[in-house]
């Protein structure tokens, strides 16, 4: 064979029939690609990137002036455009000539809304692209004969991979010698169940290792790929989500209230008042301009962006932009115990390791256990073992391995065959007691004995590892071997994380029920959650669910004690899947999952929130909604609160939006009904172009966030909307009428009368509008009294440059075709002096509305941090006086039938929640006052 160097296969005759390299025996493949099973040098991987190209699907261009002129192609932009039709077309008549000035006007708030779109999502797209490529696919490939650990996208035809299990796999490839692989290729074939591949087979990019390890050598990449050539076939399909939905329905709302104002202003205008077809339209455009909220799109966009990027920098990557608003929402929060509540760097106690065969000592069971073991892996178990031999090569000196079984979540164990220095083959395995347990030939005799170990490491919560091992005399790694011997159990202690007690203690007091899945032993699990914080009322899952998920034919729904529950232990991975099903279905809660492996997937899939840890696997990353950089459950938490903050900021421009549309509707509708005034739609324009700069600055607002889960709940938002709106509609119908009917500004203000000039009265309208169409941001966007919660810098400094100008406008320009005509200071003065004491009654008009909707926002009225801080230790101290393992019933179910099992556990649960009643979203203490509101009764925490 040639050496690697010069490709004989170049891309003009890549696509050649004649070469089929999914076909060809393998020799024929490492030939045509000039490679070798040693890989590819990095100066010839380099000639061949320049050759075939990144190893990715060529992303589509969009065309930017078709991208910015999309930004005027939505039902808001639609209503703005037919405001311009009217003032183009329509408005010509009545012996007067084309609406110029207020087309124009209106043309230039489109482009001006559009720009500012078009330049805030360009730089949210290039902040979301640079955080995607920190979640860039890497793969470990063979290069200058050594294994390296690169990005996906380097990779090019002729490099050996290394597959293993939870690796998606990175370009179409053929399988070198090995053990055969299962392989999910549903992404690409609907295939539900895993197929086999073996030695010679091709796996196709996009593919989830679901079992095994294995070498492969890579014959496409990118474009040239199966995948890439069945995307070139493909049309994306737009997928409308729940947020889209929303702004939908908030829309369709503002429309109908605006199309709704109209036909009432037209009916009486021209049957009634039989005013002049000018006047209908000016009036119906003042409608359109002023109702719709324009920016609304933007607004809410951009702020998921900017807050995608605030998540981040927390080391919350967010894949899925939606799910920050669901993160919002979350009560309920399963997350494994290892890694996210541990520390995860487990030790071995030496002295603790029990032997169980006569011919060894703590010393050989090392030694079998650091053989079963992945020297270069970065596995925290195998870590923790080799790390006890005083030189790590001691695991592969003086045999020769012939195959390693790697580990996988269901069996539960690695395995390896070898042959020692004399000939002799032997295999060993480390695992789950269990597992280990159940190879032995003589389980029955030792189960109990090792059972009472296990139990007493756990108590002392140390997590137990088993090791067996047994002569293989067909001297073949196939061979079943001699019977397995049981040879001792290695306690490992996983620390808990420094900062989690404190961490749950903040979930709960946010509102988010923390719920413990872990693979390990009930005792364990207990003990951590004791330590914790998180209560002791656990289940072993597959008591709960059966080993299959059945039930087990429990006394108390499973529903419901799945619901009741503080965490489960024994997992096994299609248990996840059963957890999250039954805790959104219960309470109809959202739940938010943590997952690592590849067995994971479809519970994070499942869960409304998808969470992968820090450094989970290819398919657990692909298949979560948020990938985490920084490992441990503060992250979560943090993003919990920025999660909530940003869907503050939403939730308070939607309000903020609906109530101008109620306002600008019943307010100028009255007017027109009532006195036949008629307000400029110019000035519309003018107050709509300077609320948009205003408002976009709440992105960035500082909020307070929410103290418990949040949704959007439109029927609350459409309430506050209309009862604001309609309280500054007649504040504005009242200050006409204190101009127009009374005396009562002159005569204590000392300002000349404006009766006799439109012009005039135009001009102190249209203040009087903008003042209070701004200053509402600050009421919407608090939840108590606004004047107590501080706004952001930019908003502040936004608001007063905006109204700066409009009371320069109002003060000194006179505008024959905008109909106003300058006021002075002394008018100006007197208008924003209304427009406080107007302004006051809002906040209380705000809380007793959410008073009504909800019944508890006068508690919003009231800062309870310092009592909530006076009061946290007690808490602290209640839960950590709870007994570690209060049930010696539920400890002896182990023993049982699973109808004795399931009946055990349902006492205890029914005692516990007697007891303490901790339940999702209560935090009731029978025997003494409640630690966060101090009472003695059922409270709302």
């Amino acid at each position: 064979m040639d050496e690697p160097g010069e490709p004989l296969l170049g891309l003009e005759n890549f696509f050649d029939e004649d070469v089929d390299l999914e076909n060809l025996p393998l020799e024929d493949v490492f030939e045509q690609l000039n490679t070798s099973q040693s890989g590819l040098s990095s100066a010839d991987a380099a000639e061949r990137l320049k050759l075939f190209g990144a190893n990715r699907l060529e992303e589509k261009r969009e065309n930017k002036i078709i991208k910015f002129l999309s930004f005027m192609w939505n039902p808001l932009s639609w209503v703005m455009e037919a405001a311009a039709v009217m003032a183009l077309v329509l408005a010509n008549g009545g012996s007067q000539g084309t609406d110029w000035e207020d087309f124009l006007g209106i043309v230039c708030l489109l482009i001006i809304n559009s720009t500012i779109s078009f330049i805030e999502e360009n730089n949210a797209g290039d902040a979301a692209a640079a955080l995607m490529a920190r979640l860039a696919l890497k793969t470990k490939v063979l290069r200058d004969e050594q294994w390296q650990e690169l990005d996906a996208s380097t990779l090019v035809p002729g490099d050996i991979i290394s597959i293993r299990l939870g690796d998606i796999v990175p370009a179409d490839a053929r399988l070198l010698e090995g053990d055969p692989l299962k392989i999910d290729q549903s992404a690409l074939t609907g295939e539900s169940l895993p197929v086999t591949k073996r030695t010679g087979d091709i796996v196709f990019t996009g593919s989830t290792c679901k079992h095994g390890e294995i070498e492969a050598v890579v014959i496409a990449t990118g474009i040239h790929s199966f995948f890439g050539k069945a995307a070139h076939l493909v049309d994306s399909t737009e997928v409308v989500g729940h947020f889209q939905k929303v702004l939908t329905s908030i829309g369709n709302f503002c429309i109908c209230s605006i199309a709704i104002g109209a036909i009432v202003e037209v009916i009486i205008m021209f049957p009634i008042q039989h005013r002049s077809y000018r006047d209908g339209i000016n009036n119906v455009l003042v409608l359109l301009i002023g109702g719709i909220p324009i920016a609304m799109p933007t607004v809410l966009s951009v702020t998921l962006a900017i807050g995608s990027h605030h998540l981040s920098q927390q080391g919350a990557i967010t894949k899925r932009m939606t799910a920050i608003e669901e993160m919002a929402g979350m009560d309920v929060l399963c997350c494994d115990k290892t890694g996210t509540l541990t520390l995860n760097h487990l030790t071995v106690d030496k002295n603790l390791i029990e032997v169980f065969s006569r011919e060894m000592d703590r010393e050989m069971i090392i030694l079998l256990a650091a053989r079963a073991s992945r020297v270069e892996n970065q596995d925290a178990i195998d870590m923790a073992i080799i790390n006890m031999l005083a030189d790590p090569k001691e695991a592969r000196s003086s045999i020769t391995e012939v195959h390693f079984l790697p580990f996988n979540p269901v069996d539960k164990r690695t395995a390896i065959t070898y042959v020692d220095s004399d000939g002799n083959w032997f295999r060993v395995s480390k695992g789950a007691p269990e597992q280990i347990l159940s190879l032995c030939y003589n389980k029955d005799d030792i189960s109990e004995k090792v059972q009472l170990i296990i139990d007493r490491f756990a108590e002392r919560g140390l997590r137990s590892l088993a090791v067996a091992y047994q002569e293989v005399p067909e001297k073949s790694k196939h061979g079943h071997g001699g019977p397995w011997v049981f040879c001792g159990l290695l306690p490992l202690f996983d620390p808990p994380r420094h900062d989690s007690a404190d961490t749950i203690r903040r979930a709960l007091d946010l509102g988010v029920c923390v719920k413990m899945i872990t693979g390990d032993h009930l005792a364990i699990a207990k003990e951590t959650g004791r330590r914790l914080g998180m209560g002791t009322n656990m289940y072993p899952s597959a008591s709960l669910f059966g080993r299959h998920g059945d039930g087990g034919g429990a006394a108390v729904p499973v529903e419901e004690l799945v619901e009741k529950a503080d965490g489960f232990a024994g997992v096994f991975p299609e248990h996840k899947y059963e957890i999250v099903r039954m805790i959104q279905g219960g309470g109809g809660h959202v739940c938010g999952m943590t997952g690592d492996g590849v067995n994971d997937a479809p519970a994070l899939k499942k869960a409304d929130i998808g969470i992968a840890v820090s450094d989970a696997t290819d398919a657990a990353r692909g298949a979560a909604d948020i990938v985490l950089t920084e490992p441990g459950l503060s992250v979560i938490v943090s993003a919990v609160l920025t999660s909530r903050a940003i869907f503050q900021r939403m939730k308070n421009y939607t309000i903020y939006a609906v109530s101008i549309t109620i306002r600008i509707v019943i307010g100028f509708v009255l007017l027109a009904s009532i006195w036949e005034y008629d307000f400029p739609p110019f000035m519309v324009l003018i107050i709509a172009i300077l609320n948009d700069g205003t408002i976009m600055t709440i992105s960035k607002d500082r909020v307070k966030p929410s103290p418990s889960p949040d949704s959007w709940k439109l029927n609350e938002i459409f309430a506050a909307g209309v009862v604001i709106g309609t309280y500054l509609a007649l504040v504005t119908v009242l200050f006409y009428w204190t101009v127009t009917r009374t005396t009562f500004f002159e005569s204590h203000f000392k300002v000349r009368s404006l009766k006799q000039n439109s012009d005039e009265i135009s001009s102190a309208m249209y203040l009087q509008v903008s003042i209070i169409s701004q200053a509402l941001i600050f009421v919407t966007r608090s939840q108590g009294l606004s004047f107590l919660e501080r706004p952001g810098a930019l908003l502040i400094c936004a608001f007063i440059l905006a109204q700066l100008v409009a009371t320069l406008i109002a003060v000194y320009a006179t505008i024959s075709f905008a109909s106003i005509s300058a006021i002075g200071w002394g008018w100006a003065g007197v208008i924003w002096l209304y427009s406080l004491v107007f302004y006051a009654p809002l906040d209380l008009i705000k809380i007793a509305v959410r008073y009504t909707l909800s019944g508890e926002a006068w508690n919003l009225l009231f800062d309870r941090k310092e009592r909530l801080r006076r009061q946290r230790a007690a808490a602290g101290d209640q839960v950590a006086a709870l007994p570690s393992s209060s049930s010696s019933t539920t400890e002896g179910a182990f023993r049982s039938s699973p109808q004795q099992r399931m009946a055990a556990y349902a006492d205890r649960g029914a005692s516990q929640a007697t007891g303490r009643n901790r339940q999702i979203g209560r935090c009731t203490y029978a025997e003494s006052a409640c630690a966060i509101c101090d009472e003695t009764e059922a409270c709302g925490f």
